[in-house]
């Protein structure tokens, strides 16, 4: 496998800019109190720091700040506490409202941007029939081999200042919001696919590089970047070897600004994409420890993790890994690591405490596949606090850099509210109001994980290319060894009772934290 990337594994928060008292100063201010002193030395702040409209920020208008939430001094505040900061590239695509596509509503063909994104029938021009909605339907051999995010044709139909209407490809969410009044005009709103064949996309991304790597970036999420190549003839979903290319030509954009690149793909452990990744020299999402965790904590058996730990430290995967985040739960990623089965059981518990399951769809509309879980990670646990405990000891003696959502950190229960009336997602993104926060800051469950995680992030045994060894021989009692020279750092996990004991070891002093 590739060699070891040289990427710091201390302890990584993870919220939107509005999470956490209402804007990033607030953030800052809650960090620099004294609960939280030593334990995150990185921040990945969501998308809605840019300016944007659906999805909670994946839907970017432009890079530009949003400052509404965000001002410049925010981030130089990070920077002067040595928090580094992840930021995401939204590559496939950009907003129907961006300067870019609303000059093509405006212009039409006149528009300078007009082959900036994917026109769906010029893509699909000789290889399908004209349907009667005014959109080519491909022919059935290539239809049959599309990987669809949403029922439907991943289309929107868009009007020009012609009177003619043009159907731009739309991968992921649309809103169109129709007039009610005389003179108002329909609003659209939806994440246009980007033609990557255009030289004006390549010109976008290095001006977004540039961008990122000024306020501050050091790590950059691509997000969905594995449907940015499209093919006739291939399912448009991680193209080989097309979208290797780009990925290339991407990274020599991003060493021109020093900006190490972490590819965001869902995928079955099964297809191994997250080996292709590491062979390419990539670091990788962990999405397969969540699930893992969830079955290990529920089943008592820590047989499954393991035998992906090995494959972690054996093969030199370089990883990045959480319990929850913004997206869900992805159980479909386990597959392969586990049996279906297992997983479809792992689903039934994690539905019966509330979570709501994301599907995948085929080209008639129809479900082809669950995708992943919505849920808080200890609503998922049955909000037992013991155990959410548990799962965060078993993330900080995990390879890699662990990453923190802040709900999970704060324990945060089910919103079923906000998944019924606003989107299933929004079930695990609540935000916490400064008052909020002082309150949960008074949690043992809370407290706890702050002490495990400043541990992590300060123990000088998981630092400079630290050994992990791992006992193995009783499956319901693992134990993790962390050692760098004298540094030693021991974690004995008991799964009957849900309990764990951490122990540290340095030159002149042994002591037990928990």
């Amino acid at each position: 496998m590739g060699s070891k990337l040289d990427i710091p594994n201390g302890v990584m928060l993870n919220a939107y800019p509005d999470s956490l008292g209402g804007n990033l100063a607030n953030i800052n201010r809650v960090l620099k109190r004294e609960e939280l002193k030593g334990v995150f030395s990185s921040f990945y702040i969501l998308p809605t720091l840019f300016e944007s409209d659906l999805d909670r920020g994946f839907s970017v208008k432009s890079y530009n700040l949003n400052e509404d939430i965000v001002e410049p001094e925010d981030l130089e505040e990070l920077k002067s506490m040595d928090i580094n900061l992840k930021l995401d590239f939204v590559l496939n695509h950009l907003s129907v409202q961006s300067p870019q596509f609303r000059d093509i509503l405006e212009k039409g063909d006149k528009s300078q941007y007009v082959d900036l994104f994917l026109d769906w029938n010029k893509f699909w021009d000789g290889n399908g029939e004209l349907g009667s909605e005014g959109y080519i339907i491909p022919h059935e051999k290539y239809l049959s081999k599309l990987f669809m995010r949403k029922p439907g044709f991943p289309i929107l139909k868009v009007p020009f200042p012609d009177g003619s209407f043009r159907f731009y490809w739309n991968t992921f969410y649309q809103s169109v919001i129709e007039p009610t009044l005389e003179g108002e005009k329909t609003k659209y709103l939806g994440q246009m696919d980007l033609n990557a064949k255009s030289p004006g996309v390549w010109e976008f991304y290095e001006d977004t590089f540039k961008k990122l790597s000024n306020y501050g970036a050091k790590i950059v999420r691509l997000d969905a970047f594995a449907y940015l190549h499209k093919e006739i003839g291939y399912s448009n979903f991680f193209n080989e070897p097309g979208t290797w290319d780009y990925l290339s030509r991407i990274k020599e954009i991003a060493d021109r600004y020093n900006l190490v690149l972490l590819p965001e793909i869902h995928s079955k452990y099964e297809d191994k994409l997250h080996l292709k990744l590491a062979e390419k020299g990539y670091p990788i999402y962990d999405f397969f420890f969540p699930g893992l965790v969830i079955d290990m904590i529920e089943s008592k058996n820590s047989e499954h993790l393991l035998s992906w730990v090995d494959e972690i430290v054996t093969e030199g995967l370089t990883t990045f890994n959480m319990l929850g985040c913004h997206d869900g739960i992805p159980l479909l990623d386990v597959k392969g690591l586990l049996n279906d089965q297992r997983i479809d059981q792992l689903m039934s518990i994690v539905k019966e405490r509330g979570g709501r399951v994301k599907d995948l769809f085929g080209p008639d509309g129809k479900k082809i596949s669950y995708y992943q879980i919505n849920a808080t990670f200890f609503s998922a646990l049955g909000e037992e606090e013991n155990k959410l405990l548990l799962a965060r000891a078993i993330q900080i003696f995990m390879p890699g850099t662990p990453i923190v959502w802040y709900l999970d950190l704060f324990a945060g229960k089910n919103d079923i509210w906000a998944a019924d009336n606003i989107g299933h997602k929004d079930i695990n993104r609540t935000n916490l109001t400064t008052r909020e926060i002082e309150d949960k800051l008074q949690d043992r469950v809370v407290l706890e994980q702050l002490r495990i995680l400043n541990f992590r992030n300060t123990n000088r045994a998981f630092k400079n290319s630290p050994l992990l060894d791992v006992e193995t021989s009783n499956v319901k009692r693992p134990i993790f060894k962390w050692s760098n020279g004298e540094f030693k750092a021991k974690l004995t996990i008991d799964l009957e009772e849900n309990s764990f004991v951490i122990e540290s070891k340095e030159p002149n002093k042994d002591w037990v934290l928990f």
